[in-house]
């Protein structure tokens, strides 16, 4: 674990090369393709079992090309990120957002105001009950979910609407625990060509 005058958390982290050897290579992969280490990773790697965890539930959720597109999973993230005032979160996926959906507006208007940004119907529905799950699941009943469907949603994708605002409701909490700080590089991501 090192201390820097930024700290990536205030439980310290790890450094890639600290890390057990299969969470090295697996987060290999993810430093290959953006070029960075995530902060996320160092900060959850203090504890090996439970970064293995979120890295499967993570993966089973977000990198599925079944129900749900990458770009609205990650519509999902952002915008309840944004109503939970999880800065690394909003930070971190409104760059991968901006990717996926190829458009450089579009995560900072979903995470700064995910009730009224204007979306296509079905990004509605999307947001409309990723929110709610989000804020109120207590009070979400079959009208809602029958909105869902309305807009065009299957159940698989409910599901995953349901299931990745659950995990990011978890990881939104984590990063306020710890005070996870975004990497700067994730700022830039998708609004400038990529070099």
């Amino acid at each position: 674990m090192s201390a820097s005058p930024h700290p990536v958390s205030r439980f310290g982290h790890v450094e890639l090369e600290d890390m057990p050897d299969d969470l090295r290579k697996r987060i290999e992969k993810i430093t290959e393709k953006s070029g960075f280490v995530p902060n996320v990773f160092r900060a959850l790697a203090r504890r090996p079992a439970e970064l293995r965890a979120f890295l499967d539930y993570h993966d089973a959720l977000m990198d599925s090309d079944v129900g749900l597109s990458r770009a609205e999973r990650e519509l999902v993230v952002v915008a309840t990120s944004g109503a939970n005032n999880c800065t690394y979160c909003v930070v971190a996926h409104g760059a991968i957002l901006r990717v996926r959906a190829k458009d450089a507006e579009i995560a900072d208007r979903v995470a700064t105001n995910p009730w009224g940004v204007e979306l296509s119907p079905r990004e509605r529905a999307i947001v409309d009950l990723a929110l709610l799950v989000a804020t109120d699941s207590a009070s979400l009943t079959d009208a809602e979910l029958d909105d869902a469907r309305i807009a065009g949603l299957s159940e698989d994708e409910i599901w995953d609407v349901g299931a990745i605002t659950a995990l990011f409701a978890m990881s939104n909490r984590l990063a306020h625990l710890t005070a996870l700080r975004p990497n700067p590089e994730f700022f830039l991501m998708g609004r400038l060509p990529r070099i």
